[in-house]
């Protein structure tokens, strides 16, 4: 059987203009990026007046080292909308490159329910991470370069809060020291990296209306502070315009396709667990003046990227999403019930039943918000018909709406039935709404999502955590969406809780203010903002072969 990068090797790609043409896009908005690729100049659409489609958004359980499938079925399921003769789009993240060469591998989906150039769009894809870390390391420098100069600005150096980025798994660069030796490198001082998808330019790009909202969300992130206690902002430092005219290019949505041809955005990819998880404001709200249905995807299970996307991106950007689809797998929900992962070929109905109470709080969670869902069983070809329907029967019994997904084997004709349903529910009448008010006291929006959403039984905030707060109130950034960081292996912050963890306390280290992007990061357990490689890395298996094709990535 072919693996994923060969089923993309072998499709035959439409031309960017024949899907720039069933999007909907005229061709004077086109920017191409080869034969394959673009981005969408959006001064060049006028769809002002359009009526928006309807938003479907796929989120999943707690993920396991078996794997979920929620970009393949983000994938398929907009293929199978395709097949049903419905006008949809999909909107997607673009991978980091830290997962790609460390253990999760890309984001391009799996199977027949692919969107490509795989290749392309797993490492360098049009340069939009590239601009984000630039941008972000430009204002990293003139930061440095103002204490550096005499320090008009009364900088504390110990009170630098911006930090440097990658866009690689490098533990080597969480705590270092900088301008060390010579006073001619600048001031000497402790700091550390992170990755690129959580820092606060992507949360901006991803939030963001278009490029003059950018820069006023720019201006106002908060980089450091004065001996004095007082904030000191990217506007003080004078660097917003010119991280803007680095990120001119970046804010234009990416246009792709799937194997069946089917236009898709890819933009934007903040990580879930860290950031709050989502693709662009801009590529959801024009995919939705171009097409009846949209179809996205948020990172992680409904705790982590569900949550974000409801709480934060849709308050935000003024969005109210029609349906949403729970992706379960047999394998992941038999992992929940504490089958290890060599035993997941083994037939277990038991273990399959148990692990259903992790999809069930995760439907519960996404009955708090108020929309319609339904439950996506994710295919895999070892799954035995006695789980498949003990888990089609649990879901009747519990009646909750379900569908088998077969993207990954058969494309978007396996995706029918999904599909099918997902209008269904599009039809029924949403009540969303956040499930916090944005003016409630920072303790109490964290507590509200740590009860609702994770099923905590409590809180515990450090001394450092409620020092933080009370600075925040006193400056008046309390009144905030609040984005937690915390694992994404548990409901809890303990990684090693799987399945439905009950009586626990959320721990909040430390808190954070992302002033432009619009939230507050609650920083919880042990999670990290720079990931590092594992022992044995994806990259060591990828290379070239004598035909110049591409090997090992996935």
């Amino acid at each position: 059987m072919n693996n994923d990068l060969k089923i993309a090797q072998e499709a035959t790609l439409e031309d960017i203009y024949k899907i720039a043409q069933k999007a909907g896009i005229k061709e004077g908005a086109l920017e191409p990026y080869g034969r394959d690729k673009a981005k969408i100049d959006l001064n060049q659409l006028n769809l002002e007046n359009e009526k928006d489609g309807k938003l479907i958004l796929v989120t999943a359980i707690t993920p396991t080292k078996a794997g979920e499938g929620k970009s393949t079925t983000t994938i398929g399921l907009v293929d199978g909308l395709s097949k049903i003769g419905k006008k949809a789009m999909a909107c997607l993240r673009e991978p980091s490159l830290g997962p790609v060469f460390g253990l999760k591998g890309g984001a391009t989906g799996g199977g027949y329910a692919q969107v490509i150039p795989m290749e392309s769009i797993n490492l360098h894809f049009t340069g939009d991470m590239h601009a984000i870390t630039t941008a972000n390391n430009l204002i990293a420098a003139m930061l440095d370069n103002s204490i550096y100069q005499g320090n008009p600005l009364n900088i504390d150096p110990a009170k630098v809060v911006w930090k440097r980025c990658m866009d690689m798994n490098e533990r080597t660069l969480r705590d270092i020291t900088i301008a060390q030796k010579k006073k001619t490198n600048g001031v000497e001082r402790e700091d550390h990296f992170v990755i690129t998808v959580a820092t606060e330019v992507m949360a901006i790009l991803c939030l963001s209306n278009d490029i003059y909202d950018f820069e006023k969300r720019l201006s106002e992130c908060v980089v450091a502070y004065t001996y004095d206690g007082e904030p000191v902002t990217v506007k003080d430092i004078g660097a917003a315009g010119a991280a803007t005219v680095v990120m001119k290019e970046a804010l234009k949505p990416n246009l792709v396709q799937t194997l069946e041809h089917t236009p898709v955005f890819i933009h934007g990819g903040p990580f879930a667990n860290i950031a709050h998880g989502c693709n662009s404001v801009i590529a959801t709200k024009t995919a939705l003046k171009l097409s009846d249905y949209v179809v996205t995807e948020a990172g992680f299970g409904a705790d982590l990227g569900a949550e974000k996307f409801l709480d934060i991106k849709c308050r935000a950007a003024n969005l109210k999403p029609n349906a949403v689809v729970i992706v379960a797998t047999v394998r992941a929900l038999k992992m929940h019930g504490g089958v290890e992962v060599d035993a997941l070929g083994e037939e277990n109905v038991d273990a399959l039943l148990k692990g259903t109470a992790n999809l069930e709080k995760h439907v519960e969670s996404i009955q708090a918000f108020g929309v319609p869902f339904v439950i996506a069983i994710n295919k895999f070809a070892k799954d035995t018909k006695a789980e498949v329907e003990a888990l089609l029967n649990w879901c009747k019994e519990k009646n909750y709406p379900v569908a088998e997904a077969d993207g990954w084997a058969n494309g978007g004709e396996g995706m029918k039935d999904l599909a099918s349903i997902v209008v269904e529910k599009c039809e029924e009448e949403t009540h969303y709404a956040p499930i916090y008010d944005v003016n409630d006291s920072i303790e109490n929006k964290i507590f509200k999502i740590a009860t609702t959403v994770y099923g905590a039984k409590d809180v515990e905030f450090s001394d450092e955590a409620k020092e933080t707060i009370a600075l925040y109130q006193k400056y008046g950034w309390d009144k905030l969406p609040i984005c937690m960081a915390k694992t994404q292996n548990s409901l809890s912050d303990d990684a090693k809780l799987v399945g439905r963890p009950v009586d626990f306390t959320i721990h909040v280290r430390n808190i954070n203010i992302s002033r432009g992007a619009g939230f507050i990061v609650a920083y919880t357990g042990n999670v990290l903002t720079m990931p590092g490689l594992p022992k044995v890395p994806a990259a060591i298996n990828m290379g070239i072969d004598e035909n110049g094709e591409t090997y090992g990535l996935f």
